[in-house]
């Protein structure tokens, strides 16, 4: 930090949170409606004992694995984000200062002129008072019911504006170090927002209130809980169990190899498609995201539909996996689609890669085209994939030489914990993925929901070091995927110029992860028919949004539009689901039947099987 003296930023957040700290007293009483009992003070000192208690224990267990503690907890390495982040902004120009404090004072003004005070001096407000900035984290009413909390979060919000533009105005920053600095920023500013403080969030001193500090010793176990696995918890893990109430479509494990298995899932149609699909999940996540329940599985609905449906359950990397790079995971796609092939005694199947696997299944392509083995599959479906980088949004923040010489640091032992993964993407959502859970599950106390999504969001899986990587660098980083023979998968060029192979791309409108300009840029390299959808929502409710729920909506473009904005520009908007326009167009490729008998019912008289679906892989950690 600085030594030229305290600057607007401190001074402007220390005031209202004296301010809220000297309310406190006479807010408890009003609370309580009087001094505290000697039941009440005798129940406040066991909650601080009970605090006290659970903080010495966790430390004493720190202190006999010092390795326990998950790097990303580390806060010097916040600390360090936060200096390099103060360090480049122009906050020392008295000149600004200046301007920034006759700002704040004209916002003070502003919002005290909200309230009057009655006879007894406490501040009054007829009606709600109507404040200069919003935010849902602070829509709870008592943010506005007294003056104190309302000058705490506008200064807040006014400081974050302020931050956030002095960025946008700074000189000789290069386009993506700006973009870094944008986001560190806005990281920074979810951080310090005073929702995230007990003493600063009216909410949390209710409930504390309320509950003589009983949500305290909650929250104190839910985040001890959660250091403790390395992990922000989002759900009750407990509420679900593989092949019961999440991953439960019917099937057989019918292939197994060192880096996969491969899921057959029964049919329920007597006839079926007679070009079998199988879908490549992200080896980022768990494959069950389309298969989370019979209401919002796409693997059932397919099924459902009259598809021979297979699915490729990725392991998560373990030090056996070191030496696991891309190209191995190309050469399990061939895999998985040569023993379908062989399996079914069918020349060719229909394929779906989604986020990672797709940009895989891209250079799967490009690599069966360059051996004339294109035939082996006869269409591809993207979800939300992309294989040109130049526009691929904020994961572009962490490819620089410093974050990858740290991701490589903390993969010693050939794999990256599915942990920094789960963290980083988080990030992304700081309000959505961390703080509000840090409100409600640490301050508030709540219990955990039971939520299917937020489970497997949670589910995390290893990665191979040098795959991990290899894909930072050579796709994020330096965009080789796009140049023709720039990359080499199996020892052969690819270019992605010469796929031919007829594709559906589906991409969110909301995407943050892979965004729909980046996805879009499928369309100006595969050199086959191609059909792009858009979708409402973002990288999963995009996905996953079965026709039964009538949610969202998607849009088509019948023309030829040459940008993404052109498409939205000539798009038909179609209410709920996307999928009945997938299946029409999978039809549209191939639609001879077969019955389902034989090797196309897993697991029947004489089909040697490994193991009922969802198999091992999916659990292993």
């Amino acid at each position: 930090m600085t030594d030229d003296g305290p600057d607007p930023f401190t001074n402007m957040f220390e005031a209202p949170a004296k301010f809220a700290r000297a309310l406190f007293a006479p807010l408890a009483e009003a609370s309580s409606g009087a001094p505290l009992s000697a039941e009440d003070m005798q129940h406040w000192t066991e909650v601080g004992t009970k605090l006290q208690g659970l903080w010495l224990q966790y430390q004493t267990e720190q202190l006999a694995n010092p390795q326990a503690l998950a790097p990303y907890f580390d806060p010097s390495r916040w600390m360090r984000m936060a200096e390099d982040w103060y360090r480049q902004m122009p906050i020392a120009d008295p000149a600004q200062q200046q301007a920034l404090m006759q700002e704040g004072m004209a916002l003070w003004q502003q919002v005290l002129g909200q309230y009057g005070l009655g006879a007894d001096g406490q501040p009054e407000a007829e009606g709600d008072p109507d404040l200069p900035r919003k935010d849902r984290r602070f829509s709870d009413p008592r943010w506005r019911a007294h003056p104190a909390y309302a000058l705490i979060h506008q200064t807040y919000l006014f400081l974050a504006e302020r931050v956030a533009e002095m960025v946008d105005r700074m000189e000789g920053l290069s386009d993506d170090r700006r973009e870094q600095l944008r986001f560190t920023t806005r990281a920074i500013t979810e951080a310090a927002s005073p929702s995230n403080f007990p003493l600063l969030n009216p909410v949390v001193m209710e409930r504390t209130l309320e509950t003589r500090g009983d949500n305290l010793v909650r929250g104190m176990e839910h985040l001890l809980a959660d250091l403790r696995r390395g992990q922000l918890s989002h759900t009750d893990a407990s509420a679900f169990t593989l092949g019961e109430n999440i991953a439960v479509t019917p099937g057989k494990v019918v292939h197994e190899t060192p880096l996969y298995q491969l899921i057959q899932y029964s049919p329920s149609t007597g006839e079926v498609l007679e070009v079998p699909l199988v879908i490549f999940p992200p080896w980022i996540n768990r494959f069950y995201i389309l298969d989370l329940n019979a209401k919002k599985s796409f693997v059932r609905w397919a099924v459902e539909q009259g598809v021979t449906v297979f699915m490729v359950s990725w392991k998560s990397a373990d030090a056996s996996m070191k030496d696991v790079i891309w190209d191995d995971y190309v050469r399990g796609q061939i895999d998985a689609i040569d023993h379908i092939r062989e399996r079914l005694d069918v020349p060719s199947v229909h394929t779906i890669g989604y986020c990672v696997a797709g940009t895989t299944l891209a250079a799967t392509l490009a690599l069966l085209h360059r051996r004339g083995e294109q035939g082996k599959v006869k269409s591809a479906t993207f979800f939300t994939a992309q294989v040109d980088f130049e526009k691929a949004g904020e994961l572009l923040n962490f490819v620089d030489d410093q974050q990858l010489g740290m991701v490589k640091a903390m993969s010693a032992d050939g794999y990256l914990d599915g942990r920094y993964m789960a963290a980083t993407f988080n990030l992304l959502r700081g309000t959505d993925l961390i703080w509000n859970y840090v409100v409600n599950n640490y301050l508030l106390g709540e219990d955990y929901p039971a939520f299917d999504l937020l489970h497997w969001n949670g589910d995390v899986t290893n990665l191979p070091a040098k795959w991990h990587q290899q894909y930072l660098r050579d796709l994020y980083r330096d965009n080789k995927l796009v140049e023709a023979d720039a990359l080499s998968v199996d020892n052969t060029p690819i270019d992605l110029g010469i796929v031919e192979t007829p594709t559906y791309v589906q991409a969110g409108k909301e995407d943050h992860i892979a965004p729909a300009e980046s996805v879009w840029k499928i369309t100006e390299h595969f050199k086959g028919p191609l059909k792009f959808v858009l979708a409402g929502s973002g990288h999963i409710a995009g996905v996953v949004n079965p026709p039964e729920a009538g949610k969202y909506q998607y849009w088509t473009n019948e023309g030829t539009p040459r940008t993404l904005t052109e498409f939205r520009e000539g798009a038909k908007e179609h209410p709920g689901s996307w999928w009945p326009d997938w299946i029409d167009w999978l039809r549209e490729q191939d639609e001879e039947t077969v019955p389902a008998k034989g090797k196309r019912k897993p697991g029947g008289k004489g089909d040697k099987v490994i193991e009922d679906a969802p198999g091992r892989y999916v659990a292993t950690r």
